[in-house]
């Protein structure tokens, strides 16, 4: 059986692909890289993100349009199984499984993987049916306290930076926010596991781990905390730098904060999700902080930790945001100066708790104004902070190489997170380099390497 496997969404559901793969190549099932090739279509999937699911019934119907038309997946006798990974399979379990037009044959929820061979095997066996005379199919969603899938080794592509996931779950309830719900609670893996992955990871050439959880900083195992596994894991000779991703600012203790600031393999960005810089929208949220003291840790953040770049994320539009609660986030925006952001416009997500208590009630031409505005905004403040760096030398880690439109292209990340681009020279991915700024916009920089002059 050859399959295939589609990844939608986040860094977790990327590492949770991984171990897919790693569960499945366990099991002899052929991994293929094109569709047309497979029996099995694998689509891991995101319940995060607006009209998310729209995305993933298109692609459904047309992985089945490709098949009839005898340029898809599948044999011509026989249609591909579809099978549907990750957060949409346990948000949306009804839907899919009942819905007569999307027709798939099994879902898997993100603590399920383990079962993934046996499902994959039931659905290809005849027919189930039950007391109605409807099709039974595979499926398991359950949520579990206890998996974090620590014995298994993700199948990688080589790289310069790997995502390992160090907890999984969320006991946070945000009320806009569905992960709790299809990820289930917090469990975190020992600091002995994760620092032998990386150990691995190192083995095989990677330069940088990004530590991954839903809420990472609140990650807590056998007595150890975040900023000790950060410790622990800077122990690994091979590995050049250690980012994490997605935090709570609840959780940024001073301790972590000072491994941050004095670890020089811990990379000197924190991302601080705001959402909203209303109090009355930050309590709606149950964002469990004030704006008063959001603007106090970021101010603390950069007095312990000089240079550091700081990124965020904000949802726009909350239910019943007023022009008022708008223009408090623009103002908290302005007052800490972000690098960069990632907004949002509101969208209702099924079965959470927004869902059920509030009404989504700022019209979608409102939103849409909105975000123009704060993206706008944050647009200048980039490119503002961007341009400090013109005439700096940064150090570089390169990542990638080239483009369609730039063939001889290197791109690389400052230690601040930042893009940087530089001309070709003969460089391997993976070098440290320093590369002194001779331009910036609000995206991007561009370097070159220390000495060189310009042209």
């Amino acid at each position: 059986m050859k399959i295939f496997l589609e990844t939608y969404g986040c860094q977790m559901n990327s590492y949770d692909s991984e171990l897919v793969c790693s569960i499945l190549a366990k099991a002899n099932y052929a991994l293929v890289p094109k569709e047309e090739e497979a029996d099995v279509v694998l689509l891991n999937t995101c319940a995060i993100r607006e009209h998310a699911h729209q995305k993933v019934y298109n692609r459904i119907h047309e992985i089945k349009r490709a098949h009839k038309r005898g340029q898809g997946p599948g044999t011509r006798d026989q249609k591909p199984l579809i099978g549907i990974l990750g957060c949409m399979a346990t948000n949306l379990r009804t839907d899919l499984l009942e819905n007569r037009r999307l027709d798939i044959d099994f879902i898997a929820g993100p603590d399920s993987y383990k079962r993934l061979p046996a499902l994959i095997e039931q659905a290809m066996q005849t027919e189930i049916r039950d007391t109605r005379y409807e099709i039974r199919k595979p499926f398991d969603v359950t949520l579990s306290e206890f998996e974090t899938y620590s014995d298994v080794y993700p199948r990688r592509e080589r790289g310069v930076n790997a995502w390992l996931a160090v907890m999984r779950g969320c006991n946070n309830f945000c009320t806009f926010c569905v992960v709790p719900y299809t990820r289930g609670r917090e469990r975190s893996r020992s600091v002995e596991n994760v620092v032998e992955e990386t150990r691995r990871l190192a083995g095989e050439g990677f330069k940088q781990v990004t530590l991954l959880g839903q809420n990472v900083n609140s990650y807590f195992c056998e007595g150890a905390d975040f900023a000790d596994l950060l410790d622990a894991v800077s122990g690994v000779e091979a590995i050049e730098r250690i980012r994490f991703t997605s935090p709570h600012p609840k959780d940024f203790q001073d301790k972590l904060l000072t491994v941050v600031a004095r670890n020089p393999k811990v990379c000197k960005h924190i991302h601080l999700p705001l959402q909203s810089g209303s109090n009355r929208i930050l309590e709606l949220m149950d964002r469990t902080y004030t704006r008063e003291e959001f603007l106090g840790l970021a101010a603390k953040v950069r007095r312990l930790i000089p240079g550091v770049a700081l990124s965020t994320d904000v949802i726009v539009g909350f239910c019943s945001e007023t022009d008022a609660d708008f223009e408090a986030t623009l103002d908290v925006m302005e007052q800490v100066g972000f690098d960069s952001a990632f907004t949002f416009k509101y969208s209702q997500r099924k079965g959470t708790i927004a869902e059920r208590k509030y009404k989504d009630d700022v019209p979608e031409a409102i939103k849409t104004e909105r975000i123009v505005r704060l993206n706008e905004l944050q647009k200048e403040i980039s490119l503002k902070k961007n341009r400090a760096h013109i005439g700096q030398t940064l150090e570089i880690l390169l990542e990638n190489k080239g483009s369609k439109h730039s063939p001889d292209v290197l791109y690389g990340r400052a230690d601040g997170n930042q893009l940087v681009t530089l001309d070709e020279g003969g460089h391997t991915l993976g070098d440290l380099l320093q590369v002194r700024i001779i331009d910036a916009s609000p995206n991007i920089l561009k370097g070159v390497l220390k000495g060189v002059a310009i042209s």
